[in-house]
This record gives C-alpha cells, sequence and structure tokens, in this order.
C-alpha cells in the first residue's frame, strides 16, 4: 500500500490539507499527517479550523513513505520552510527519486531546499521571488509534474492535485473510481 506523509503546521491551508488527506484516503492510500511540535497538538489552520495530527515530525521520521505532500497557507508555508527537517525530508525524498508534492505557497520550500532548478513548476500566484524562480520554468497551469515533483495552484486546485496524486501512486482506473464518487460536475 502507497504511505504519504502531509506535514501540518499552523497557519496551513485546511482546504488543502483536508482535501489532500481526504482524497488520499479515499483511493486506499495510507495517509500519515504529522505536526511540527515535539507531541502531537492541534494544528489551528489559516481559517481558523483545527486539524489533530496523527503523530509528531520526529515520529514519522521514523517511517519510510513513497510520497510527502506539504499543504499551503500562510503561515503555514513559512513554518515548514523555516523547519530544518523538512528541508532534510525533502532533499532525501528527491534522492532516493520518491513523489514529492507542493501546492499553493509551499511550492517556495522545494525551491528554498533547491529542488527547483531546471524544473516546470507553478504555485499561488505571487508567492515565489524572482530568486525562488531561477532556474525554474514556472507555468500557470492548475497542476504540474515534472518527474517525482508535484506543485499546483490553490485552494481551488486541490481536488485536481489530489487526483493528480492518486494517480501517480495508485493508477488511473483508481483516480478515475474516486473521482466518479464525487460526482464532479464541470461547467
Amino acid at each position: 500500500m502507497a504511505k504519504v506523509l502531509v506535514p501540518l503546521a499552523d497557519g496551513c491551508e485546511e482546504l488543502e490539507a483536508v482535501t489532500i488527506i481526504d482524497l488520499l484516503r479515499r483511493a486506499g492510500i495510507e495517509v500519515i499527517t504529522a505536526g511540527l511540535d515535539a507531541t502531537p497538538q492541534a494544528i489551528r489552520a489559516s481559517r481558523g479550523t483545527m486539524l489533530i495530527p496523527d503523530v509528531s515530525l520526529d515520529q514519522a521520521l521514523q517511517q519510510q513513505f513513497d510520497m510527502v505532500v506539504l499543504p499551503g497557507g500562510q503561515p503555514g508555508t513559512d513554518r515548514l520552510n523555516a523547519d530544518q527537517r523538512i528541508h532534510s525530508l525533502l532533499k532525501t525524498m528527491a534522492k532516493n527519486e520518491k513523489y514529492i508534492a507542493a501546492i499553493c505557497a509551499a511550492p517556495k520550500v522545494l525551491a528554498d531546499a533547491g529542488l527547483l532548478q531546471g524544473r516546470r513548476v507553478t504555485s499561488f500566484p505571487g508567492s515565489l521571488s524572482q530568486a525562488q524562480l531561477s532556474g525554474a520554468h514556472y507555468q500557470e497551469s492548475a497542476v504540474v509534474q515534472d518527474g517525482h515533483i508535484f506543485s499546483s495552484r490553490g485552494p481551488g486546485t486541490a481536488m485536481d492535485f489530489a487526483l493528480a496524486l492518486i494517480e501517480a501512486l495508485v493508477g488511473k482506473a483508481r483516480r478515475d473510481h474516486v473521482e466518479q464518487g464525487l460526482v464532479r460536475m464541470r461547467p
């Protein structure tokens, strides 16, 4: 079974975090949420929703994952970016050719970890500085995949993002099954 880590920091975008967690779990993917504190404590998301991580990040780092997904939102993204454990994890995942995904402002964490050089990427408009974009190929698509790295624009693209992650981890048939159950209607 595929296993995914979703680190949660105070100020994360709850729509992104919950959509990712929910859809991946609907696909039968094991999702572990981890808080940055030494013991799991409730996280206050950017709009005040309280999220309770499954484990602490230190506990999560004792496990192996097929993918790590960073939700965006502020100041959650800045908190993830300031945590060297996150940078170390991302570099290890990249070295081992495991999937890395970031949505909204969170691609800035990938940039600051040195993972966007020569890569196609997207993000929430204006969240990446010119320095962070140096060497990257910015696109305004809802979801961008470049090798093992996925990025997405924001809360409005969270469902498309999560479905793309499902397809990468467990295949198109499972993605289609999950999407059918959502009764998505497109204008």
